[in-house]
């Protein structure tokens, strides 16, 4: 890794040379003038005020004396690049970065440290009367040696950026394949893991599958939902959405827009540790979606459709099951079988009431007897056991569906 290295500006054509002998009188002043700017730093710069042992103060005192021992270096000999001072500030700023702090912060300290620094080093030079010129130079010099710090700091706060986002991503990654997976949810491993992905811990959430993008170049972008763990790798694409009934975000025109396109099935709202069940029945509507039993629009809340989620829970059980009910059925043509089944399914439907079946299927009343005494003599007293009534709604709502596929 490259750090930033010293110009020599003292040295350059033209420059006013430092004395180097003046090195060794200002590095035996380099305790008290550390212990001045450390205080200075503390007083202007409010973060460093804090505990010496918080985030800012730990590594104050090392740092300014990095600093003022850099300077000194290059009075002493102006070829040293100070790289290993430089490589400190690097891991300093890196370090800033990683803990989800400001660099700001660390730019204030260097400015106001470097402008007292200079103050008591400059008192030295007045002491011992040096010309004015060289004074100019040791000046240009402490300013040389604060740019360097703070590009160094710089560079490593951009690399830990780059760093902590990648890191954070794969903590988040790892937080969502624990709430997902078939494990048992431990609720001290979730919240240690969301800690260091910094994630709020809900008390409820909704998992969101997504069907492939339309624009394949959209795949692998993750939705700007602020609060979401996002795998758009997984298959089906997914989402873990905290406390979705809290907010209006996750729902209705704005979501969809969101999304771009992309169908999407919102699984019911569960409480966190049966998040894996969200995704299940999200995954089914998914699915069912694309086969046409559920709409094909851009949203589909597992909320609105849990019956036809449960029916195609099993679906060869569910097909035995229309077979086996609707069997008597098998007696009549097929023109006739698709009229007597809806009949028979508003039937039941609406309390055995001929009126309201009528209405419903917008038929004649005698339309809807004639069919009820037909269905009368295919079923026989079946029609007012309550068991097969359930099992006759339920197959005949499977039937419905499956026309409505083809």
């Amino acid at each position: 890794m490259a750090f930033p290295t010293p110009h020599d500006l003292t040295n350059g054509s033209g420059a006013t040379p430092v004395p180097t002998e003046l090195a060794e009188l200002l590095r035996a002043q380099l305790a008290t003038v550390a212990d001045e700017v450390e205080a200075e730093v503390r007083r202007q710069v409010p973060e460093y005020a804090q505990p010496p042992d918080g985030p800012y103060g730990r590594n104050l005192r090392d740092g300014v004396v990095q600093a003022l021992t850099l300077f000194v270096d290059h009075i002493a000999d102006p070829r040293d690049d100070g790289e290993a001072i430089a490589a400190t500030y690097y891991t300093l700023g890196r370090g800033v970065a990683q803990e989800g702090r400001s660099l700001d912060v660390l730019q204030s300290a260097l400015r106001v440290g470097g402008m007292h620094a200079w103050r008591c080093m400059g008192r030295t030079a007045e002491t011992l009367g040096l010309d004015s010129t060289v004074v100019a130079a040791l000046g240009e010099l402490a300013f040389q040696t604060v740019h360097e710090v703070a590009e160094a700091a710089a560079a490593g706060f951009a690399e830990g950026q780059l760093r902590s986002s990648d890191e954070l991503e794969r903590r988040r990654r790892r937080l969502l394949d624990l709430l997902l997976g078939e494990g048992p949810v431990v609720p001290e491993a979730v919240q240690k893991l969301a800690h260091s992905a910094r994630w709020t811990v809900p008390r409820q959430v909704a998992v969101v599958a997504l069907a492939a993008a339309p624009d394949r170049r959209e795949e692998n972008r993750p939705l700007a939902s602020a609060g979401a763990l996002v795998n758009m790798e997984s298959r089906p694409p997914r989402m873990l959405v905290p406390d979705p009934d809290g907010s209006g975000r996750w729902a209705g025109r704005s979501f969809a827009l969101a999304l771009r396109g992309r169908p999407a099935a919102i699984g019911p709202t569960v409480p966190l540790a049966d998040a894996a069940h969200s995704l299940r029945w999200a995954t089914r509507a998914l699915g069912l979606m694309g086969r046409g039993v559920l709409p094909r629009q851009d949203v589909v809340r597992c909320a609105d459709h849990l019956s036809t989620l449960l029916l195609h829970a099993d679906e060869p059980l569910l097909g035995r099951l229309r077979t086996g009910a609707l069997a008597p059925l098998e007696a009549v043509s097929a023109g006739q079988r698709p009229r007597l089944a809806e009949t028979l399914l508003a039937w039941l439907l609406s309390g055995s009431n001929v009126p309201d079946v009528a209405a419903r299927l917008h038929i004649h009343p005698q339309t809807v007897r004639y069919r009820l005494r037909q269905l009368e003599k295919l079923f026989g007293e079946a029609l007012h056991d309550p068991d097969t009534r359930l099992e006759l709604i339920l197959a005949l709502r499977a039937e419905s569906m499956h026309h409505r596929q083809a």
